[in-house]
């Protein structure tokens, strides 16, 4: 085969694994650094942070699709990340670390006793997305709030996201930011000057182990992950024709966040939306040879790692207004697709409604966040709600 023929064999792979790697940081690498400013790191550990992510991300699909010649994507968990930027409040940052290697010890135990299944069969579907939903409400509402503190800004993204969906769907959320970025730059909000690229050293935190944070956190976290992560990426594998190592993936992945968070490897899973990018034939087509487009994929998240704190810079230069209609538009999808899912089941609707209430409210009791009392409450009105004592005859 001569070198153009090799060329053009991976170039497909490549560009899909690079495109993956490219939506996910344009969609969501703004609502991590926002998890991370309000678990309270310092603009130094958020870039260190950023790095591990990456490096994170690359070594478990590098390591995943190579073992078991398969395209299996891992991700940081957007979903996570947003419960983050409002579940954490009240706690510190070595409590929050504590929390991500509690869900970590977590994941691991589901990959260990193969329990992910039957696990995600106790929790219902609707009352996990009602929780996501709330969690995800304030951003939503940010958008058009804060967003509204400069409304050319808000415009301009807004009407380069509505075109982008239109025209270019899969890079609208890149196509808002360099309009918001340019908006803000004519404002004269943000000046790439200041911009420069550096590599962040290691910061890692102790962690400080708390009841309240890995109730609060951890175990929302978890149940995040696994219902708005793991399951539809391991979904997606098997509806491409694949059949995914779960275990293997949730060993691999819980054991990184354990020995990572410390580090700022809050969460890795199984991609979701970006791994179908990797899973057509625009990515190869054989389908035995799409695992070359996650490991370019792995590549790319190890060069994104090690711009992470450039990256990391860049992202807390924006101004507010910008970042909270960046982080409500690119969300915008989970926030349909969970409120859709949760009122699904006519039978779970009025809980899963209150389940989404009180997540969207924002209390906090005992030092524990709302997720995990939206969660609970929705639980409780469902058993209270179908209760039927058992009648025994002759009475």
């Amino acid at each position: 085969m001569g070198f153009a023929s090799k060329l053009s064999a991976c170039l497909p792979p490549a560009t899909a694994g690079l495109v993956a790697v490219l939506v996910g940081y344009t969609g969501a690498a703004i609502i991590v650094v926002q998890a991370f400013q309000a678990a309270g790191a310092a603009p130094a550990v958020i870039g260190s942070w950023m790095t591990v992510l990456g490096l994170s991300m690359a070594v478990s699909t590098l390591g995943l699709s190579l073992w078991f010649r398969r395209p299996i994507l891992t991700a940081w968990s957007t979903p996570g990340a947003a419960l983050l930027v409002v579940g954490v409040h009240g706690h510190s940052i070595g409590e929050t670390v504590a929390a991500f290697m509690f869900c970590g010890a977590l994941t691991l135990i589901c990959g260990l006793t193969g329990a992910f299944a039957r696990l995600m069969e106790r929790v219902p579907r609707s009352l996990a997305s009602a929780m996501l939903a709330g969690v995800l409400l304030e951003f939503g509402l940010d958008a058009f709030s804060i967003g509204g503190h400069d409304r050319w800004i808000m415009i301009a993204a807004l009407a380069a996201w509505l075109l982008g969906r239109r025209l270019v769907p899969r890079y609208a959320v890149l196509v808002m930011l360099v309009a918001g970025a340019a908006a803000a730059t004519v404002e004269g909000h943000l000046s790439v000057t200041a911009l420069e690229w550096h590599i962040a050293a290691p910061a890692p935190i102790t962690p400080a182990f708390s009841i309240s944070a890995m109730l609060g956190i951890g175990v929302p976290l978890f149940v995040v992950t696994m219902a708005s992560q793991n399951a539809p990426g391991v979904a997606m594998l098997e509806n491409a024709g694949y059949r995914p190592p779960i275990s293997a993936i949730l060993v691999v992945t819980g054991a990184l966040t354990i020995l990572l968070a410390p580090w700022g490897g809050f969460v890795t899973c199984l991609a979701a939306i970006t791994a179908g990018i990797c899973l057509t034939r625009d990515a190869h087509e054989d389908p035995e040879r799409r695992y070359q487009a996650t490991v370019a994929a792995g590549i790319a998240y190890a060069a994104a790692g090690l711009c992470g704190g450039s990256i990391a810079s860049a992202l807390q230069a924006l101004p507010a207004a910008l970042v909270a209609v960046l982080a409500g538009l690119a969300l915008l999808p989970a926030i349909a697709t969970s409120l859709a899912s949760a009122m699904n089941e006519a039978n779970n609707r009025e809980a899963a409604a209150l389940t989404f209430l009180v997540t969207g409210s924002g209390i906090h009791i005992a030092g524990i966040g709302a997720p995990f009392w939206g969660l609970l409450t929705g639980t409780l009105a469902m058993i209270v709600w179908r209760y039927r004592p058992v009648r025994v005859p002759g009475r």
